[in-house]
């Protein structure tokens, strides 16, 4: 078996294993998030590092829909670079500081009817945990996307001792393994080969079409982000025109944070 078909099947497995035990949870997700929509709130989407690639996904992207609020905040998710400026330094102690995750809240005002859903695989750096207990002293629910396995093995580094898992209202398990990676090579110490992403997408994925069919189900049907690509075919016409009605569902959704 090479490296590649490994990681491929040890990640198959994970989706294999996600699809039968989160399912009834995804499905409370989705009935919290259709609910807090329809009655005009906002679904918050906060990660940082490569957890803010799930926020991406959600919104905005091809198929999203008004009602998702990514949260990439830059000053813990811009570290291409590794080193020098914009490095991996700067981002990795920014989340170990307390206090950093309420001034980011702070910026915001908060409706009656938003939530929040908060994405780590280890669910332990202060920020992730201090993000989700802010937005629940908001009076948001949070929802939280988590490797459970890397989680309930890791010590907590919040002051409160507690982790994303024990803050969050409900849990995404995102079936990961602790660190992430899956593949064993003789002559590494560490493994290779992250599922986060994999795994992650297809939560965050499978959350949103839930999350869309419940909508049609309460009558409020969602305002869709058309696809991009149909520009110079014949429906450039009507996509174009979904386009603006994205753009101004999006504006009057999100009005109440800055009021």
């Amino acid at each position: 078996m090479s490296a590649a078909t490994d990681y491929y099947d040890q990640t198959q497995a994970l989706l294999a294993r996600l699809r039968a035990t989160q399912l009834p949870a995804i499905a409370r997700a989705a009935e919290l998030c259709a609910e807090r929509i329809a009655r005009g709130g906002l679904i918050f989407l906060f990660g940082a590092g490569h957890s803010r690639m799930m926020c991406e996904e959600m919104a905005p992207r091809q198929g999203c829909f008004v009602g998702f609020y990514s949260w990439a905040e830059q000053a813990v998710s811009q570290h291409c670079a590794t080193i020098g400026m914009n490095g991996l330094r700067g981002p990795l102690f920014l989340e170990k500081i307390e206090g950093y995750a309420e001034q980011l809240l702070s910026g915001f005002k908060f409706g009656p009817h938003d939530a929040f859903i908060v994405i780590s695989t280890s669910g332990i750096r202060p920020l992730i945990v201090e993000m989700a207990l802010g937005a629940k002293a908001r009076g948001l629910p949070v929802i939280g996307v988590v490797s459970v396995a890397h989680c309930s093995q890791s010590q907590p580094t919040h002051s409160s001792g507690k982790k994303l898992i024990d803050v969050a209202d409900l849990v995404l398990d995102n079936q990961c393994p602790p660190g992430d990676c899956v593949v064993e090579l003789p002559g590494l110490a560490w493994r290779t080969g992250p599922t986060s992403t994999v795994t992650g997408a297809m939560l965050i994925n499978m959350l949103r079409c839930e999350t869309a069919a419940r909508l049609l189900q309460r009558g409020h049907p969602p305002v869709m982000l058309p696809s991009h690509q149909f520009t110079g075919t014949p429906t450039t016409h009507a996509a174009e025109e979904q386009l603006e009605a994205y753009y101004e569902g999006y504006r009057r959704s999100v009005a109440h944070l800055f009021l």
